[in-house]
């Protein structure tokens, strides 16, 4: 291994690899000094971040709407009059936010619902000689979407869940944002609301926002499904109320991985690793390639692109503790590294891109060339961003149109059906021991009239 620059370059892929898959499995983070504080300032005591959650939880689901209003006071520092954001406030949001922001996440949506109406989640019933069977897809009636905020709103976050949440049919969309010093949400949130069609907003943030949309209070209506990514403390709030309802995921810290070869610009993939890791610093951005030049290259365009970001002490963090650029033998071993690492996204900038796809088992999503940046997919190319991080893509997907619906099966035989099906099920109720279960089908076997 050289450490050439501020980013680690393994040479032995070997040791490349080691690193790229050390324990990526979530873990609850260490509180900063600053969280720590604010956490004995609030309770008093020092708490983790799961007991700061169960806390509020407890108290949200004890207090209601009086534990929001304090929770918003004492960690927000902002003393409201009332929870919901107004017709008046998102009209006065229109007023802040420039004309050519509003333009911008108008076509996002746009383009968000036109991917999203091509996923076709259809109901079914088969009719057979021995009867019906068969699905029926129904929306949820009411989903909660997460709006994060700390430091910087995210309004492209509320658009990549609300959106396809509409083209579902979800009849009712409750967001949650956090306010800001002046007792509003981020203007550029307000207007995403409005243009992906929410029909209420809160004021709330952190754990208590996940407590108020699980549990529901006097204000704040329960819902069935939460959505969105947020800080530790939101999702550990997610994590506790499962049960309560359901959930989207439990996002971790954002990540790209890159495959290139001798063909890729350097430029370009420093320019794409930057992109994520002026994200957050727990972000990562890894580069596997099988050009010892290209990466050298990348190396030093990192550093001098670096100098001129205004997150410049984020991406640097982000670098110099995740990141990694490993130089490996063959194309196949950068795609078997790729797999086990299960990337949130996955950038393939080689000279053929399109006949590797199928290299590519676990993935949240594939960039396909030079020309589709994982940017695009941040704001404007039409899948949601709200992907799988931490592995989970090996089990899990973006979020789309089937996480906003339920089926329901229909069972629907006939006597020959039940002449069918039924001496199976008894023979297999009578191995489980459910002598109740056997007679239910005997009894209607018997009043069967002779075949």
């Amino acid at each position: 291994m050289v450490n050439e620059t501020l980013v680690r370059v393994f040479h032995n892929h070997v040791e490349g690899r080691a690193f790229v898959l050390r324990n990526r499995e979530m873990r609850e983070a260490e509180l900063s000094p600053r969280m720590q504080e604010g956490v004995r300032r609030v309770f008093g005591v020092d708490l983790t971040a799961e007991q700061v959650v169960t806390r509020i939880i407890a108290d949200v689901r004890a207090r209601g709407d009086d534990a929001l209003l304090h929770y918003t006071r004492e960690i927000d520092g902002v003393d409201l009059e009332s929870l919901e954001v107004t017709a008046d406030e998102i009209d006065d949001a229109y007023r802040v936010v420039p004309a050519d922001t509003v333009a911008a996440l108008e076509f996002a949506a746009d383009r968000i619902r036109r991917f999203h109406e091509k996923q076709h989640i259809d109901s079914w019933i088969d009719f057979q000689p021995e009867g019906a069977l068969g699905q029926i897809v129904r929306p949820l009636e009411r989903v909660g979407l997460y709006a994060p905020g700390g430091t910087a709103p995210y309004p492209s976050s509320l658009l990549m869940t609300a959106v396809p949440a509409r083209v579902a049919g979800v009849e009712e969309l409750i967001v949650c944002a956090p306010p800001e010093r002046d007792g509003r949400i981020a203007p550029v949130t307000a207007v995403a609301a409005r243009i992906a069609r929410a029909d209420r907003v809160f004021k709330l943030g952190g754990a208590q926002a996940i407590a108020a949309m699980a549990l529901g209070t006097a204000t704040v209506p329960k819902v069935d499904k939460v959505f969105g990514p947020g800080n530790i403390f939101v999702v550990l709030a997610k994590r506790q109320v499962y049960g309560e309802v359901a959930i989207d995921a439990l996002p971790g810290p954002t990540e790209t991985l890159l495959v290139a070869d001798d063909s890729a610009d350097p430029m370009l993939c420093a320019s794409d690793m930057l992109a994520q890791a002026e994200h957050d610093a727990m972000a990562s951005a890894i580069l596997i390639t099988t050009s010892p030049d290209l990466a050298q290259r990348v190396s030093t365009e990192l550093l001098r692109q670096l100098t001129v970001l205004t997150r410049e002490s984020i991406a640097r963090q982000s670098l110099e503790t995740n990141g990694a650029i490993v130089v490996v033998p063959t194309v196949q071993d950068a795609f078997d590294l790729a797999n086990d690492y299960a990337p949130e996204h996955l950038c393939l900038l080689t000279a053929d891109p399109w006949s590797q796809i199928a290299q590519v088992k676990h993935a949240g999503g594939i960039f396909v060339g030079e020309h589709s940046p994982e940017v695009l997919g941040d704001y404007t190319a039409g899948p949601s961003h709200v992907m799988p991080t931490g592995r989970t893509a090996r089990f899990s997907s973006p979020v789309n149109v089937a996480d906003f619906v339920k089926i329901i099966s229909i069972i629907g035989l006939n006597e020959r059906g039940l002449r069918h099906a039924g001496p199976a099920a008894i023979e297999i109720a009578r191995a489980e021991g459910l002598i109740a279960h056997a007679a239910a089908v005997e009894q209607r076997l018997e009043r069967l009239r002779p075949e």
